[in-house]
């Protein structure tokens, strides 16, 4: 029975050196390989070595007076790394990278014989997946298609969860690839979910917004345009013809309210096409009117100014007669206000009537150079300006 108590022992001993100690760290920290020793002895030599190839990047040795770290083995990876820890021999690895991942050995000779081996892992910093809309997947109406995703990553575990329960997840090694799962969830749903990405010593999450992420694949909603509609001729001259329209739209409803009564609605499913809705009201009418564009989780509202949109399609014209002509009633104001300033300086330096008259011309034209043309007009001012400031004199 102590034979088989021994041989176990040694074959347990053989595990721990062959598989080690498993040390997980994130990339950027500072790991420290601890050799399990209180103090050195002076006959104790100590050896770290590291990789397949067993490359000795450190050593100690009180009675050699060896205390060294070579940190330009096995490529000049550990190079400014590598810390040796006077009374423990414990080999600490700061600033470490995912090229430090591997075997380590330490052998410590003197009284006794010992050896340990170290199993070192070293992760990246993780993304934060990402949750978009998946337009190139098929679903129905009623149902929203998302995928998350995450790239350049390895040793990782992508994961769906609802609420706290677990709805799928992929696994990659240690390649550094990129991960992506799809989800389906109802419009309506008001359940919360979450992509989870995650390694042995950290994960990221990213929430999902169900309400801003599952709109229609069409865009999201554009806000309807209420427009005059002169080519309509109306019941009577009491009425204004409008029309609310949308453009490039599909899954949705375009609909007419006054106040929160439905007067007309008009629906388009698949298809991206545009919409429009006519509405007739009574110009002095004081009631709110509102174009709705809706699909099941969101709208777009566009309420009417019935005074700004409302007057009679030939009044237009009209309007634009008036602004063009109070224009033009300023301008001649501004030409005649320089021509005074004009004709009292000639009245001030004694400048010869001929003169004077060259200068109003100037500004007349410089103001209204269509006016110009109208030479009865502006010899008139010329001359009832100039004598006028020659009487003063």
């Amino acid at each position: 029975m102590s034979h088989v108590s021994v041989l176990f022992c040694l074959f347990w001993w053989n595990l721990i050196g062959v598989f080690g100690e498993s040390v997980s760290v994130m990339e950027g920290d500072s790991v420290t390989l601890h050799t399990d020793v209180t103090e050195i002895h002076e006959d104790d030599e100590i050896v770290w070595k590291f990789g397949a190839g067993s490359s000795v990047i450190a050593e100690i040795s009180r009675e050699k007076e060896i205390f060294s770290t070579y940190d330009d083995v096995p490529d000049g990876r550990f190079r400014d790394r590598l810390k040796l820890d006077h009374q423990t021999g414990s080999l600490t690895i700061i600033d470490i990278t995912t090229q430090h991942t591997g075997l380590y050995k330490l052998q410590i000779s003197g009284a006794k014989l010992t050896s340990k081996t170290f199993n070192v892992s070293v992760y990246v910093h993780l993304p934060v997946p990402n949750i978009t809309r998946d337009c190139s997947s098929p679903s129905s109406s009623s149902y929203c298609s998302l995928l998350c995703s995450v790239v350049n990553v390895s040793d990782v575990t992508l994961s769906w969860y609802k609420g706290n329960s677990l709805l799928s997840s992929i696994s990659v090694s240690d390649l550094s690839i990129s991960l992506s799962l799809p989800l389906e969830v109802e419009y309506q749903d008001k359940n919360t979910y979450s992509c989870v990405l995650n390694n042995p010593i950290s994960n990221q999450t990213r929430h999902l917004n169900n309400s801003e992420l599952c709109q229609p694949c069409s865009a999201h909603l554009p806000v309807p345009n209420i427009t005059r509609d002169c080519s309509s001729s109306s019941s009577s001259s009491s009425y204004c013809s409008l029309v609310c329209s949308a453009v490039n739209v599909s899954h949705v409803t375009l609909s007419w309210y006054k106040g929160n009564s439905l007067l007309s609605s008009i629906s388009v499913s698949d298809l991206s096409i545009s919409l429009s809705l006519p509405l007739e009201v009574e110009y002095q009418d004081k009631n709110t009117y509102s174009c709705v564009l809706n699909n099941p989780i969101s709208n777009q509202t566009q309420h009417l100014d019935i005074s700004q949109l409302c007057h009679t399609c030939s009044d237009s014209d009209s309007l634009i007669v008036l602004i063009s002509f109070a224009a033009a009633e300023s301008l001649l104001i501004a030409a005649g206000f320089g021509i005074f300033c004009i004709c009292w300086k000639c009245r001030k330096t004694g400048e010869e009537v001929q003169i004077c008259e060259d200068e109003i011309t100037y500004v007349v034209m410089l103001h209204e150079p269509t006016f110009y043309k109208r030479n009865t007009l502006v010899r008139l001012f010329q001359t009832m300006l100039c004598v006028s400031v020659s009487l003063k004199q």
